[in-house]
């Protein structure tokens, strides 16, 4: 049945199946209008403060000689590579160990390039125990920009993953929430990897 509407054209509440209700104006709620509820992530400062990568055509190359490893956000050096927190995590603690030769694919490096960017890698995850304590990790490479490589510079990830780390954030509002800035987690970080010594796998008591 078409609804029914005066000669000014505004519906009218004649029509029985909605009787009692005037189309020609808003409804009138009872519930009490809704108000801003505000949030105090008084620690995001720390984020907003904290250095960010220089911008630099060739990263992975120029911010191991920059000199300042804290601006570089640099955790470890090695030999043949080097760790280096993302500046955008997945998770706290996120690291990329890159070697120090720009290659972009795996096989471009040679056997003791191989050799180190693995024992980084696995000193990545020793350290991440010892300061963030994660349940697991995940670990992998993404080569070429159709596998999400964003630089052409070959490059690891060790992300550090927390039983129920996965919340509401990044599924509603394409956010993730990091409890920690940047800065903390390097200053963090780099106070404990000191005490980790290449080359031979230490207990979790030795490196606490």
């Amino acid at each position: 049945m078409p609804l029914a509407t005066d000669r000014n054209g505004n519906f009218t509440n004649d029509n029985p199946t909605h009787a009692g209700f005037d189309f020609g104006r808003a409804p009138v709620s009872n519930r009490q209008p809704l108000t801003m509820q505000q949030l105090h992530p008084y620690w995001r400062m720390d984020y907003i403060e904290a250095p960010r990568y220089p911008a630099t055509k060739k990263p992975f190359t120029e911010l191991p000689a920059l000199g300042d490893d804290r601006a570089a956000l640099i955790v470890y050096r090695s030999p043949l590579s080097y760790l280096v927190l993302n500046r955008y995590p997945y998770n706290p603690g996120h690291l990329l160990a890159v070697p120090f030769r720009e290659v972009v694919e795996l096989e471009e490096l040679n056997p003791a390039e191989r050799a180190d960017l693995m024992d980084i890698i696995i000193t990545a995850q020793r350290l991440l125990r010892a300061v963030l304590k994660p349940d697991g990790f995940n670990l992998g490479f993404n080569v070429g920009s159709t596998a999400g490589g964003s630089i052409p510079h070959l490059h690891g990830h060790i992300v550090p993953r927390w039983n129920g780390d996965n919340n509401f954030m990044p599924v509603l509002g394409q956010t993730r929430v990091l409890p920690q800035a940047l800065d903390a987690t390097w200053e963090r970080l780099t106070g404990k990897v000191g005490k980790l010594k290449s080359g031979k796998r230490k207990t979790k008591s030795t490196l606490r």
